[in-house]
C-alpha cells in the first residue's frame, strides 16, 4: 500500500492541536502541495499512514521516544513507526540489530516479525524525523517540511507531561538534542543500529544496554517497565 489521502491520517486527540496548527501553516501547506504533486505524477509514496505514531501513542502516554530518520523505501515495508515493518515483511538489518541487542541486554528471543506496534501501545513514540519517502529513493522527501512537524513533536514531548527517556541513535537523531530538556529527561545516545555503525565507536549500539537502562529508569521513577 502507498500513501492514503491526507484527510485520512488520524492522530490521537491530544496530538490534534499540534498537527492542525502544522497543516494550517505555510510549511504544512507547502508539504501537502508537494505530496499531492508527486502523487499526481505517479510517484509511489510510503507509508500509507505517515502519522501512525501519533495515532498509536497519544501525547499523554509517551514515556520513551525513539527517533529514526525516514521510512523504509521498499514496497510493503514502512508502517508509520520508526524502525518497524509490517508482519510478514523481512526484518531489515537495523531492526535485526535492535533485536540482537535486546537478546544480549535482556535475554529476549528474536520475534517472529518486525512490527513494533506493541511498543507504541506501551508509550514508546517511534518517530521518524521525515515521515514519507518514495519507492526506492531513501531520503527523497527530506527537507520538504516534515521536519517542522517532527521537531514540534519532539519539543512538545520535552515540554509536557512527566519526564521521559529519549533514545538518540546515530548522528542524525543526535542533532535533535537541542530540542530536548536534558535536565528533565533521560537522554541516551549511541551509534545507529545500522550494520555500518552498530558495532563501531565512539558509542557502539551493540553493547549499549539502552533497553535495560530505559526500564531501570522508568521503574526508578515509579512507572512500569516496557515489555520489549
Amino acid at each position: 500500500m502507498q500513501l492514503a489521502d491526507p484527510e485520512r491520517w488520524p492522530v490521537s486527540a491530544d496530538w490534534s492541536p499540534l498537527t492542525d496548527d502544522f497543516w494550517a501553516s505555510t510549511a504544512g501547506q507547502s508539504l501537502l502541495g508537494f505530496l499531492r504533486q508527486r502523487l499526481a505524477l505517479g510517484a509511489l509514496i510510503y507509508p500509507p499512514q505517515p502519522l501512525r505514531a501519533l495515532e498509536l501513542t497519544p501525547l499523554a502516554q509517551v514515556r520513551v521516544v525513539i527517533l529514526g530518520q525516514d521510512p523504509y523505501h521498499g514496497p510493503g515495508q514502512a508502517e508509520g513507526l520508526a524502525f518497524s515493518v509490517a508482519p510478514g515483511v523481512r526484518i531489515p538489518p537495523s531492526l535485526r540489530n535492535m533485536f540482537k541487542e535486546l537478546q544480549r541486554d535482556l535475554g529476549l528471543q528474536t520475534p517472529a516479525h518486525g512490527s513494533l506496534v506493541r511498543w507504541a501501545q506501551q508509550g514508546v513514540l517511534l518517530l521518524n524525523t521525515c515521515l514519507t519517502v518514495e519507492d526506492g529513493q531513501p531520503a527523497s522527501h527530506a527537507g520538504q517540511g516534515w521536519e517542522v512537524l517532527t521537531d514540534a513533536v519532539i519539543r512538545r514531548c520535552s515540554e509536557s507531561g512527566p519526564p521521559k527517556v529519549f533514545l538518540l541513535w546515530g548522528a542524525h537523531a543526535q542533532k535533535k538534542l537541542g530540542l530536548i530538556d536534558g535536565d528533565r529527561h533521560r537522554v541516551l545516545c549511541a551509534n545507529h543500529p545500522s550494520p555500518l555503525s552498530a558495532s563501531r565507536g565512539p558509542v557502539p549500539f551493540i553493547g549499549s544496554g539502552h533497553f535495560r537502562a530505559v526500564n531501570h529508569w522508568l521503574t526508578a521513577q515509579g512507572g512500569s517497565a516496557i515489555d520489549w
